[in-house]
């Protein structure tokens, strides 16, 4: 099938086998896994995941490229497509009551955060997720406190999950080759959380006020919330910038803000 990429998709098709095998290697499927691949495009992950875990379910939005998986795919196992946007899409409705769901994707990079944090909506029923992302992305994810790339993403992500980048993916390993380098992560959500906050939209608010201009010293960006006595109170400098507090310090400035709110 000669299928072109849509832009408006975001699609990038997989092709280099050795990356693809590598990619399994991680993931290692089982025929035990309620196993969820979001964007199959070409099948050129889901061919070699299928005949492996028996029973697959996709998440596709491109309606024309399903006819070709489903033919790709015959005989290799049971495959289950679900036509949808993953960002709007209710993964709970593919939960199996006593197999937590195992997630993979080669995400496109326009959608991205905005996926991955609707994917922390359904972090209790997920065993882990294995996802290939534009490289800045995970470096951002699995940023830890003093790095350039620690924020918000780093943040928020790390509340739910351990992420772990595992390697790097080269642009000629995909058709179109995009501009930028790739990388796979592995997030594995807490069974129980490390940190727990009051209340996590405050949470989120605070981090992101922490973030708005990185170069501001918490006191001037958390002014409207808390005064320097306040954070000071914590055990946080207030002239500290938010790349350095690590997510024990964002919950303690969180739980102060929600007992203030009341």
């Amino acid at each position: 099938m000669q299928h072109k990429a849509r832009k408006r998709f975001g699609q990038n098709f997989l092709h280099d086998q050795g990356v693809i095998q590598s990619i399994v290697n991680a993931i290692y499927p089982t025929k035990e896994d309620n196993l969820i691949e979001i964007g199959p495009g070409l099948g050129a992950l889901t061919t070699q995941l299928l005949p492996l875990a028996g029973d697959m379910q996709v998440v596709e939005l491109d309606r024309d490229i399903i006819p070709h998986l489903e033919k790709i795919c015959d005989g290799l196992g049971r495959l289950q497509i679900t036509q949808a946007d993953a960002l709007k899409f209710d993964f709970s409705s593919l939960a199996q009551p006593d197999k937590k769901m195992r997630i993979v994707g080669n995400l496109p990079y326009n959608i991205s955060t905005p996926l991955l944090f609707h994917l922390m909506e359904y972090s209790e029923q997920i065993q882990d997720m294995h996802f290939m992302l534009q490289k800045e992305v995970v470096d951002r994810m699995s940023a830890v406190p003093g790095n350039k790339h620690y924020g918000r993403l780093s943040i928020m992500l790390q509340y739910f999950c351990q992420v772990d980048k595992l390697f790097d993916v080269p642009p000629e390993a995909f058709d179109p080759a995009p501009k930028v380098d790739s990388a796979i992560v592995r997030l594995t959500p807490y069974s129980e959380l490390p940190i727990k906050v009051d209340d996590l939209k405050t949470y989120a608010m605070v981090v992101t006020k922490s973030f708005a201009h990185r170069r501001k010293t918490l006191r001037n960006n958390l002014k409207e919330l808390l005064s320097s006595d306040e954070i000071e109170a914590l055990g946080i400098n207030p002239s500290a910038r938010a790349e350095t507090l690590t997510q024990q310090a964002f919950a303690l400035l969180s739980n102060r803000v929600s007992s203030i709110k009341g």
